[in-house]
């Protein structure tokens, strides 16, 4: 007989396999794309909360002499980038250390994106490129909790839900001395069914570099 307690985590694993098999895949791919249209030929990238590294490895496969490695709280065992842990907060990376820093779905997972924002904007000498999500249509925050939930609890990632209307990130990039200077929302992560419900209105990707 089987506990409980272990159900909801054989449930878990299900959910997090599934969602990899019918989502993550073709998410990487497009947001390699959308994100490596901003980075140019031999610029060093730091991609922050990384994970598996395969975003990276694919930036590095498709970039010209890209060199691509990874930060994230907690290191995984085998992944794609060299990967180093780091506090979640302050990245160990000297003023103008690289030429770009990544955040892909990241800042929403922190209790205030300002304070990461800002270390990017530190330590990237020529561009900061932000996935993430905005809330712009009805039911917005549902939408994301539910996505979030499905994408990251069988992970064990933080969830604090920390989403924030395009007006608000814009003020954000203002106040730290980020230009936008391009700013993404068709970005095809989903297959062309599932788009209204998961994706219009929901997702940006913007290429900010310091003013």
């Amino acid at each position: 007989m089987t506990s409980d307690s272990a159900e909801p985590s054989r449930l878990l694993q299900a959910l997090g396999q599934t969602h990899g098999r019918l989502v993550h895949g073709r998410r990487v791919r497009m947001l390699a794309r959308a994100i490596g249209a901003g980075l140019e030929p031999g610029w060093s990238v730091l991609d922050v909360g990384c994970g598996d590294g395969r975003l990276g490895s694919l930036l590095a496969e498709q970039g010209q002499g890209l060199s691509v490695r990874g930060l994230d709280r907690f290191v995984r065992p085998q992944t794609l980038i060299p990967v180093a842990e780091f506090d979640g907060e302050t990245l160990p990376v000297e003023d103008g250390g690289v030429d770009a820093v990544v955040l892909v779905d990241v800042l929403h997972h922190t209790p205030d994106p300002l304070v990461l924002l800002r270390e990017a904007r530190r330590v990237a000498r020529r561009a900061v490129i932000l996935k993430d999500h905005r809330m712009e249509r009805p039911l917005a925050g549902a939408t994301l909790r539910f996505m979030d939930w499905v994408g990251n609890r069988p992970h064990g990632v933080p969830l604090p839900y920390n989403y924030w209307p395009e007006a608000r990130w814009r003020a954000a990039w203002r106040e730290l001395g980020l230009r936008v200077e391009s700013f993404e929302t068709r970005l095809g992560i989903y297959p062309w069914a599932a788009r209204w419900a998961f994706e219009h209105g929901l997702h940006f990707v913007a290429r900010l570099v310091p003013e």
